[in-house]
């Protein structure tokens, strides 16, 4: 096993036309790699091709072009090998719902043929908190239980790669962070994480790189700091001791504004402008300072600024 555990290269996916209409591209030959023992964010709009390219990671869609290697293993030349390399959380919640977590998980165990006396269904219950509903059907369980089963159920055969899409649409908070801490104590054992997620907020804490994807291109990738820090914008939010009649006069890489609370917010290029240099024009201009605050991109405004103007 080398540094990646996912290689792709050249990967490509056209849908065939239905009813006269044409071929559609999901995927234009996109090149990825993420890095062994990483949580790697995959992003991008509705429709961008993630969904296709976790389907052909997960060996539910055949590709039309190129190569995948997981863990080493290539998907045409070692499927079987590739295949338990990896676990995928769908994002729908289609679990049998007369089936207990606990057969559900047997199940799944055998399908991947481990050996009765290797499996670890009640460690993995315990680990997701479903241990007290083991015996219960799944059309029982709560949408949060349910997506809990499946985390359990991609994790019966050990794989090195787990793949989350979407894993906590439609989650409570405190399950959310119930999640979130198991799959850093997932990462922290030595699994590879790839997460899907419309949360930008929480991708940004928990994933050490990204890849941003749109019309089934890889338009990013990077470690999220310094994605997040190609936006060389900043803006200092300053709450006057008393109310300004007036905008102070700014020089040229400044601009400034009057929120309606009554702040000043100014924006600049933090590669061009310290944050002194506004400090010391409200000094000149009289203006005492009640509070100060700063305003910095965050993800959210990367993802907005790149996809911005790429729709059909």
């Amino acid at each position: 096993m080398g540094e990646n555990a996912i290689e792709i290269r050249g990967l490509r996916k056209v849908y065939a036309g239905q009813g006269g209409t044409p071929p559609k591209e999901a995927l234009g030959g996109i090149d990825l790699d993420v890095p062994e023992g990483a949580i790697f964010g995959l992003l991008g709009p509705n429709g961008a091709g993630k969904s296709t390219l976790i389907n052909i990671l997960a060996g539910l869609t055949l590709k039309t072009a190129g190569s995948v290697r997981i863990w080493g293993f290539d998907q045409d030349r070692n499927p079987r090998q590739s295949r338990a390399a990896i676990g995928v959380v769908p994002q729908e919640l289609n679990v049998d719902p007369f089936f207990t977590p606990r057969a559900a998980l047997e199940v799944q165990a055998g399908l991947y043929g481990v050996p009765k006396r290797q499996r670890r269904t009640e460690e993995i219950l315990a680990r997701v908190g479903l241990a007290e509903k083991a015996e219960s059907y799944a059309r029982t369980l709560s949408g949060g239980m349910k997506r809990r089963l499946l985390i359990a159920k991609a994790l019966v055969h050990s794989p090195p790669v787990l793949v989350l899409d979407e894993p906590t649409a439609g989650v409570d908070i405190e399950l959310r962070q119930m999640l979130w801490a198991y799959v850093r104590e997932l990462n922290d054992a030595g699994t590879t994480v790839i997460l899907t997620t419309h949360y930008l907020e929480e991708a940004e804490a928990m994933c050490d790189s990204v890849a941003i994807v749109d019309h089934g291109a890889v338009i990013a990738r990077d470690r999220t700091a310094a994605l997040v820090s190609r936006l060389d914008a900043k803006s200092l939010v300053i709450t006057p001791e008393q109310a300004v009649a007036a905008l102070p006069e700014v020089p040229p890489g400044i601009e400034v504004a009057l929120r309606g609370d009554g702040a000043l917010v100014f924006s600049y290029r933090r590669s061009e402008t310290r944050a002194e240099t506004v400090l010391d024009l409200l000094r000149r201009a009289g203006i005492a300072i009640r509070d100060v605050a700063t305003e910095e991109p965050d993800l959210e405004d990367v993802f907005v600024s790149l996809t911005r103007g790429r729709a059909a």
